[in-house]
């Protein structure tokens, strides 16, 4: 297949949630006419009165006139089925995290597509080899992992599978180009680079709320270094009851100690600001974050319960530990060669997750510690705390030859 077939003119996106509502607005915002399917046509309609009220509210704004808005509105068509689409260049879809699910989509669609058409997913974490082996078009098959809301977050992590062919790849990238996103090209792996290493970090606060922190404490700490949000306050914004449902669907790591606080809040019906109440509390029509007292008895009931015996955890313990796991996390994707470099890896967490702007990046941060002082302090939390904690080979080589990341 040459390099100039793969011209995306025509795009179709399965799903009219939230994510599928964010992929239309980026398509069609970008001059791309895009057919929209989901198997529930009453929420079709509801997602298509959505968009145009949020290109309505833009027009309101400012930011684009109503000749503009119109042309967009006029880029996107509800289609009534995979036949309907079968012309189309490029296919995202944008359901529901369960791999059985895209398996089928992706089987139904390999065989109704042009055999020049791809095929992309927006999974978060999924893996993308399970969901393209159900193609008989692996090479065309690839991660477009847009973060939420996807018409608005600048970040796109384009993930190549095993087979995904270098020619798909460029095809993706100047599709995020004309859509003004920052597009990192990631390996294949669990939570490709920015879920990934936004695991550990987060493991890390919620230990941190088990051994006697609260997570207003947790959240200012890493505020105050300059995140745009703490985890807890992220959780609320996403949603707590996402993984928590997730786990409730896997059969498996609902009795993990570190998930307890979550389980309880969302068993309390807290799902975060969707729901008023979360980690924090939310007054009617308002999204600001105030603090709880009710959510710090509960942590220190849950952590009681699990007997630990909570002391003082000062700032610099919270932001040694979050800071390190990502740190830690990030030279074991730079050593795997799931990221290309330690600058897409920081381009990941700039655009994708608040990380301070003026510090860099995750990476270029341990840069600037200097990586025989990373690999240290990692040493001194694997001492304190356990193997967990043990530096990544990578650190430990460029700490010997006294480089960072940056020069890798």
């Amino acid at each position: 297949m040459s390099q100039t077939s793969f011209d995306i003119q025509q795009a179709a996106v399965i799903g009219a949630g939230t994510m599928g509502r964010g992929i239309v607005m980026c398509l069609a915002n970008a001059g791309i006419a895009v057919q929209w399917v989901d198997n529930n046509p009453q929420m079709l309609e509801q997602a298509l009165g959505t968009v145009a009220d949020t290109y309505a509210h833009n027009v309101r704004q400012g930011r684009i006139d109503q000749v503009e808005a119109d042309a967009r509105i006029a880029r996107i068509s509800a289609a009534a089925d995979y036949p309907a689409i079968r012309n189309v260049d490029l296919v995202i879809e944008a359901v529901y995290e369960n791999l059985e699910l895209k398996q089928r989509i992706f089987r139904e669609l390999d065989g109704l597509l042009k055999p020049e058409a791809l095929l992309a997913s927006n999974t978060s974490a999924l893996d993308i080899d399970a969901i393209a082996a159900a193609t008989r078009r692996p090479s065309q098959v690839l991660g477009l992992h847009f973060f939420s809301p996807a018409h608005i977050m600048k970040l796109l992590e384009i993930v190549r599978g095993a087979q995904t062919s270098p020619a798909v790849l460029e095809a993706a990238l100047r599709l995020g180009k004309r859509m003004g996103k920052v597009s990192v090209v990631s390996g294949n792996c669990h939570g490709f680079i920015g879920n990934r290493m936004l695991h550990p970090y987060v493991l890390e606060a919620r230990k941190m709320l088990l051994e006697g922190a609260y997570p207003q404490q947790v959240d200012a700490a890493l505020q105050g270094f300059g995140f745009a949000m703490g985890p807890f306050r992220m959780y609320d914004v996403v949603g707590i009851d996402l993984e928590w449902r997730a786990r409730e669907l896997a059969g498996k790591g609902q009795d993990a100690p570190e998930v307890q606080v979550d389980n309880r809040l969302c068993e309390m019906g807290r799902f975060g600001q969707k729901s008023g109440n979360g980690y924090y509390h939310y007054e009617p029509g308002s999204r600001q974050a105030e603090h709880d007292p009710e959510v710090d008895a509960l942590v220190l009931r849950v952590s009681e319960g699990l007997g630990f015996q909570r002391r003082e955890i000062c700032s610099e313990e919270i932001l040694e530990r979050c800071l390190l796991a990502l740190v830690n996390e990030g030279a074991k994707i730079l050593q795997e060669g799931i990221a290309g470099s330690a600058h897409d890896i920081d381009l990941v967490y700039l655009n994708g997750y608040g990380f301070p702007a003026d510090k860099g990046g995750p990476m270029a941060w341990a840069d600037q510690q200097g990586l025989a002082d990373i690999h240290q302090r990692l040493l001194a939390l694997q001492t304190r705390q356990g193997d967990q904690w043990q530096p990544a080979r990578l650190i430990g080589e460029l700490a010997a030859q006294g480089t960072g990341f940056a020069e890798r």
